[in-house]
């Protein structure tokens, strides 16, 4: 079937098919338009080949669904997996960017920061897809898209497990084989750490330009990656850090145990790194011998052959050398019957003279003797160097394995000390809520989709993974699963407003609907609890439906300059704040020499940026006290005849605005610099600090809190 006669469809009464953007091995991807929510995706649909296989189809659509489970910044969001009018499709988001493959080629070598920057946001995506049992299982630069703004996202999660039906190298494979680990070249078991040697290989060819192994077929490169002992990336790019370096070759280890545990583990290393480019991880990376010096006779330069020939060239810039046949020689004369007869032939020419012949028979045998009895010294000097090397070489060996033997007990008493372990209670059958976690503090509670299941009551708790009685270590996650209780006729929109996110989606996803978050501020509901939702309650919902939720991101704090209105009156300065969007503005009266109603005081300074839901204390003047009828003055007395006078001093009350808090505090009265009332306890909620104080002419007092003046007056005495 012609791919291109989709341009112009409309599938599922929704999608419309508008170009073609990309063609890989089983599918080809469409850009295409939404009619429901009008927004732009993309649809990978199936090859005919692929899609004629039934058991192909339902392994499709079975990944596709846990896919579409994952949801995380760094990896293409999956909205749908549908077959309809003979096509097999994912809807996914359509990404503004281009592959990781694509910018490579632009870009030739890239510097170890772009490198780091790039794989630390795909072991991230690997990161959350390995948490929730998805592995990847296809990593390359291919399935990696850059975004305009430096973000990557992986794609075609849990698709390589569908394709894995058939393990036969194909042209198809060639792009894929490249990265390949060496348990899926061998079509053995793969795990986690099978995308990590991937995203390894990556990592490679980003630094030095080209993949570590390469070939002129698929099988060829597959075995290659079987027997390992690819050429150091720093013989190709002598700028990559050691640090880095080390990062790549452990995890591109032969060995699956050498590798990385996890891409969490992975992602520590990175992080490690990034802080200081010029650490040295103490692991080993070499995972080949290939260097060990090798003694050959007549040594010959040659053409690599061997992985471990291209290696020993990569790193000593020497080509490997081979022994040929011609180069052999059989050391002969080296035992009796041999020297016997090179007497022989030695002596042929005097066998007319007896005497001589007889001396030099003797003479040839004790010069045989000497040289056996050399032989033999020689061998045994020779067996004794061997023995003694070997006995070093054990020694050291069994050291070494006592050593190794020792400190792994050690780390494993310190591990098991550390690592607590608890057991996994049973949840079957209890109701599920907030209370219910709260109370499995030693675990993290996950959700999964909720499902229909008439033998449960909506609401409890219907699967649980581990189930109950394991052991497990502390804070470890539980997977369950909630009962909707029987599945209705026909389905309605219930009311989530004030129910978590978490909860909502795994609702909503057990029911068969799409649910789509979006954030929005509000200061009434918390952070990650739905706000709204459209459709609203009670509304009649379809089957597969795309739901939105509006999620609370909390208060939106909005700010404003604040005004200086000190010398204003009362009612002009709160209509002035209030217009500035101040609603919160709070007004006391103290006593003051200023006219009745002005502004004396403000809490806030005035020029700054502050939240306009900040309250603002106002202190308004009641005017100046009365006057008292005045006092016809006695005329000064001579000063001879009078005596020096004391100086009078009298009490006067004083009000001091304080700021409103929710806890009890203490403040301190000072009276010119010196401390009056230390630690006067003020009740929470209050509003006035009200004192008398005693003094003479004119004194200054300041109240303290917290170690600073908040606010003082002048107080003038009347003798």
């Amino acid at each position: 079937m012609n791919m291109d006669q989709y341009i112009g469809r409309l599938l599922d009464d929704r999608y419309e098919i508008l170009e073609v953007i990309g063609t890989g091995g089983m599918a080809v991807v469409y850009k295409a338009r939404c009619h429901r929510l009008n927004r732009l995706v993309a649809i990978k649909i199936l090859k005919d080949e692929f899609a004629r296989d039934e058991e192909f189809r339902r392994r499709f659509h079975a990944e596709g669904e846990a896919v579409a489970m994952l949801s995380h910044p760094n990896i293409v969001q999956v909205y749908d997996v549908s077959s309809t009018d003979n096509a097999n499709f994912i809807v996914m988001e359509l990404i503004d960017g281009i592959s990781l493959k694509q910018y490579m080629e632009k870009k030739g070598v890239l510097n170890w920061k772009e490198t780091l920057h790039f794989a630390m946001q795909i072991a991230k995506g690997l990161e959350h897809a390995h948490g929730r049992g998805i592995i990847h299982r296809d990593i390359k630069p291919h399935n990696v898209m850059v975004l305009k703004n430096g973000s990557v996202k992986v794609m075609d999660f849990g698709i390589a497990r569908v394709m894995s039906k058939s393990n036969t190298l194909t042209k198809e494979a060639l792009g894929s084989v490249h990265y390949i680990s060496p348990e899926q070249a061998k079509g053995g078991h793969t795990d986690t750490r099978s995308d990590l040697y991937s995203l390894s290989v990556v990592m490679y060819e980003m630094m030095t330009g080209r993949p570590p192994y390469d070939g002129e077929s698929p099988v060829a490169v597959a075995i290659q990656h079987i027997n390992g002992g690819a050429v150091m990336p720093s013989t190709l790019n002598p700028n990559i850090p050691s640090g880095l370096e080390q990062i790549i070759m452990k995890g591109m280890a032969l060995e699956i145990q050498d590798r990385y545990v996890s891409a969490t583990e992975m992602l520590q290393d990175m992080e490690e790194f990034r802080k200081n480019p010029a650490i040295v991880f103490h692991y080993r990376t070499l995972i080949d011998d290939a260097t060990r010096p090798i003694t050959v006779v007549n040594q010959m330069p040659v053409k690599p052959r061997t992985t471990a020939e291209k290696v020993v060239q990569a790193k000593t810039g020497q080509p490997p050398v081979r022994a040929t046949t011609d180069s052999i020689r059989i050391h002969q004369g080296t035992g009796p019957i041999a020297g016997a007869s090179q007497v022989r032939k030695r002596t042929t020419g005097t066998a007319g003279n007896p005497t001589r012949n007889r001396e030099a028979a003797e003479a040839a045998r004790r010069a045989q003797q000497r040289r056996l009895a050399e032989e033999r010294q020689r061998e045994e000097e020779q067996r004794s160097r061997v023995a003694t090397v070997a006995i070093v070489v054990c020694s050291a060996v069994a050291i070494l394995a006592i050593v190794v033997f020792l400190v792994a007990l050690f780390n494993g008493v310190l591990l098991n000390k550390e690592l607590e372990y608890v057991k996994v209670p049973s949840l079957i059958g209890e109701v599920y809520s907030e209370y219910l976690e709260a109370e499995l503090e030693d675990f993290n509670i996950q959700l999964r989709p909720q499902q229909y299941d008439a033998e449960y009551e909506k609401g409890t708790i219907m699967s649980q993974e581990p189930v109950g009685g394991t052991e497990v270590k502390k804070g470890a996650d539980i997977w369950i699963t909630i009962s909707m209780g029987a599945e209705p006729e026909v389905k309605t929109m219930d009311n989530y407003i004030g129910f978590r996110q978490d909860e909502v989606i795994s609702a909503l996803k057990g029911q068969g609907f799409h649910p789509l978050v979006s954030e929005e501020p509000s200061a009434e509901y918390p952070v990650g609890v739905i706000i709204r939702t459209d459709p609203v309650a009670s509304t009649e919902l379809e089957e597969g439906q795309e739901i939105k939720l509006y999620v609370s991101s909390g208060p939106d704090i909005v700010t404003a300059e604040m005004l200086d209105v000190v010398g204003k009156d009362k009612e002009h300065a709160v209509e002035l704040l209030n217009a500035k969007g101040f609603e919160r503005v709070r007004t006391i009266t103290v006593e003051s020499d200023e006219p009745a109603g002005r502004v004396i005081f403000q809490s806030e300074t005035a020029g700054e940026e502050i939240d306009i839901m900040t309250e603002i204390l106002l202190e308004i003047s009641e005017g100046p006290a009365e006057t008292e009828p005045p006092v016809i003055e006695e005329p000064d007395p001579d000063p001879s005849e009078t005596e020096p006078s004391e100086e009078v001093w009298s009490t006067v009350s004083v009000s001091f605005a304080l700021p409103r808090r929710d806890t009890a505090y203490t403040v301190t009265l000072l009276r010119d610099g010196a401390v009056l009332y230390a630690d006067v306890p003020i009740e929470p909620g209050s509003d006035i600090f009200s004192v008398n104080v005693e003094g003479s002419g004119t004194m200054l007092f300041e109240l303290v809190i917290d170690g600073e003046v908040y606010t003082s007056k002048p107080v003038e005495f009347q003798p």
